[in-house]
């Protein structure tokens, strides 16, 4: 390209063997439109578009024409879907390169609906303008309520349709990671059997990801180890904010510690364990209250890969890997309940912390109250006139929440302060989601944008917004869709 635009690609990891990747170019699409651009992450990669126009722009987020220095690729990797283990790898992703930034930090650039790859399978490798803009929406509300994610720089309609139940509109992604590296890439080398291939992939994440890691006795049992911390430190973000992932397989789960695949995600309105919006998950394994145990279920076939590389006999492989797996529980009761006791302003710790916070998730179960507003209303932030929270129940489990902050020796100004850090006054809701997609469908991208505005600011009281907060009917037969 004449001009640069500031693209600065060093692709290490296209330098790692064939067997971890297949070299392709995206395929050229008809009739490329960027719809939207995310201006904030534009600056934060230090991209500058300015020089060049809006035709030189869609073709550049279609993969029309590529950057300078990019080198497209596409990733080997394999995965527990729903339990059940296949060799998989990007179907319809094409990875262009990594770009730095002036302050030394690697992003892997990624075309999601680029067309066929050698691991497309029966797939068409394309996507629709639909999940592209879904990505887009949740993705940066999930940064921007401070949980760790892949991001969104762009979406652009390809101007061809895509077959599905019905002819949709096709459309491209540019996807933003640490890196997209995932336990998935793990089983994949792990399944070929042969251990100087997943020597190299352990000693590239580490360099990558956990430098600190370079001159561990045992790189395996420490990555193991600090990876089960990440995984915690995320998941607990999600119960924090109701997120449901809704896809959990071990392909989506990131090395880095980022959210990933924001395919037939959700948010929970009405506070219900068992709540599930997948229209896939038909038993519930992705369910809100599963996510913990998935996330174990998903780190101990992490451990599996790693098994030649902990120690060379097996037996003391296993014993060693299966330590650090059942520190699994213990760890993430203890997040858990740290990150409960931060919603509801609580410093220090009290033996009966416990009981306070699931007598009051047991109410909210009973009484179908909205998770996201109980904590509005317990900051005095009153979002609707809800009869509910003059329940008696609610009112005597209010006092005895009071009493606890008492111990506190806090003020009340420092405890809601506390609290406003970690509760969201505003989430992306999915009637208003949907409403985006419905109306960016018909070519006005201007709700997703309003949309967008408001998500920016997650914890921040705004102006006109209760139409942001206030719960839907919407919610009891919703169902989303992986949009593959």
């Amino acid at each position: 390209m004449k001009n640069n635009m500031n693209w600065n690609f060093d692709n290490s990891y296209s330098r790692l063997s064939d067997v971890f990747k297949e070299h392709i170019e995206p395929i050229a699409v008809k009739n490329p439109e960027l719809v939207l651009m995310n201006k904030d992450l534009v600056e934060e990669l230090n991209l500058d578009f300015s020089k060049i126009d809006k035709n030189e722009l869609a073709a550049l987020f279609t993969g029309n024409i590529l950057p300078e220095g990019s080198n497209a690729i596409a990733q080997a990797y394999a995965g527990h879907q729903f339990g059940h283990f296949t060799m998989l790898g990007d179907g319809r992703a094409v990875l262009i390169g990594e770009h730095l930034t002036k302050n030394n930090e690697r992003y892997d650039i990624q075309f999601k609906g680029s067309g066929k790859t050698a691991f497309s399978r029966n797939g068409d490798g394309r996507a629709a303008l639909g999940p592209m803009l879904r990505e887009y929406i949740i993705s940066e509300a999930m940064y921007h309520l401070n949980i760790p994610s892949t991001r969104s720089l762009a979406v652009a309609k390809t101007g061809e349709e895509i077959m599905r139940e019905t002819p949709l509109q096709g459309a491209i992604l540019t996807r933003v990671a640490s890196s997209h590296i995932r336990v998935g890439t793990f089983q994949y080398v792990a399944a070929r059997d042969k251990k100087d291939e997943l020597e190299i992939l352990l000693n590239y994440v580490i360099k990558r990801h956990y430098p600190k890691l370079i001159n561990s006795n045992n790189k395996a049992l420490d990555l193991l180890n600090v990876l089960i911390d990440k995984q915690i430190d995320l998941v607990v973000n999600w119960m924090r904010v109701g997120f449901i992932h809704g896809v959990m397989n071990t392909d989506n789960m990131t090395i880095s510690g980022e959210t990933i695949d924001y395919g037939p995600c959700a948010f929970m309105d009405t506070y219900d364990p068992k709540t599930v919006f997948s229209s896939i998950d038909k038993v519930g394994r992705y369910a809100y209250c599963n996510q913990p145990a998935i996330t174990k279920w998903n780190l101990s076939r992490f451990a599996e890969c790693l098994i030649p590389l902990i120690d060379e006999d097996e037996d003391k492989a296993v014993k060693s890997a299966t330590e650090i797996i059942e520190t699994f529980g213990k760890k993430y009761e203890e997040k858990w309940l740290k990150m409960m006791r931060t919603k509801l302003g609580l410093l220090g710790e009290d033996n009966k912390d416990k009981f306070l916070i699931v007598d009051l998730l047991t109410w909210m179960h009973q009484n179908k109250v909205d998770y996201t507003n109980t904590f509005c209303h317990l900051m005095s932030i009153k979002v609707d006139q809800n009869e509910k929270f003059e329940d008696i129940n609610f009112q005597n489990w209010k006092k005895r929440w009071q009493e606890r902050l008492k111990i506190n020796k806090s003020t009340k100004e420092k405890n809601i302060k506390l609290m406003k850090s970690v509760n969201p006054l505003v989430i992306p809701r999915n009637h208003k989601v949907e409403e985006a997609l419905e109306i960016s469908e018909r070519g006005d991208f201007k709700y997703v944008d309003q949309l967008m505005e408001v998500l920016k600011k997650p914890y921040s009281q705004q102006k006109n917004i209760l139409e942001y907060q206030i719960p839907s009917n919407f919610n009891k037969n919703y169902q989303t869709f992986c949009g593959t």
